[in-house]
């Protein structure tokens, strides 16, 4: 198949936006009325629970996964125009042409990227190094952006590939833009946190 083709198929699927298709036609609500307007499945989740959330999850990582996987596996072409299309799907989540560029985060789509590209190892590495992140920080775009980091370092360590390196870096410089809000302030460690390790200072 030609890389144009692939290239524009793989952007047009990560453009779905699943969740706020959901909201609308299954649960007849704007999901960009619920938390930070962000039309994405954390909203979703505000809108109509977690059983539906878990679905646009599903949707999110497979429309991403599904054609870099494809592509990656079956039918790779030279390197610039894999980290292209593996990058594609991420950009039409961020920038969806059907609701004028402004998409979600795309963080589910990062997920179904190294999905299609090292199947369950890049995504495993990256969701607990986010899950732990999540529990130390409150602000979500410095865990996002820690968790980069910890998947940049893996693989780095354990897997030194081109094509790899290069996704990661496109990737984490989206990750920045999309949550260049967050930056303005500076990490904050969660109170909870703070009082569970000064009470276990206490004599």
């Amino acid at each position: 198949m030609n890389e144009w083709l692939w290239l524009a198929a793989a952007f047009i699927s990560g453009s779905v936006p699943y969740s706020l298709l959901l909201g609308k036609f299954l649960l007849h609500r704007d999901i960009r009325q619920f938390g930070d307007g962000n039309p994405g499945a954390t909203n979703l989740v505000r809108a109509g629970g977690r059983w539906w959330g878990g679905l646009a999850i599903l949707l999110d990582g497979f429309k991403a996964a599904v054609p870099v996987g494809w592509v990656y596996w079956f039918d790779r072409p030279a390197l610039p125009w894999m980290a292209a299309i593996a990058v594609a799907p991420v950009l039409g989540h961020a920038y969806s042409p059907f609701l004028r560029g402004r998409g979600g985060k795309a963080i589910t789509a990062m997920f179904g990227v190294w999905t299609g590209l090292t199947l369950f190892e890049a995504p495993v590495i990256l969701g607990i190094a986010m899950g732990l992140l999540y529990l130390i920080f409150e602000n979500s775009g410095w865990v996002v952006l820690l968790s980069q980091g910890v998947l940049g370092a893996f693989i780095w360590m354990y897997h030194p590939d081109y094509l790899l390196g290069i996704v990661w870096a496109m990737l984490l410089l989206l990750s920045i833009w999309k949550h260049r809000v967050d930056f303005t302030r500076p990490a904050v460690v969660r109170a909870s946190l703070l009082r569970l390790i000064s009470g276990h200072k206490r004599p």
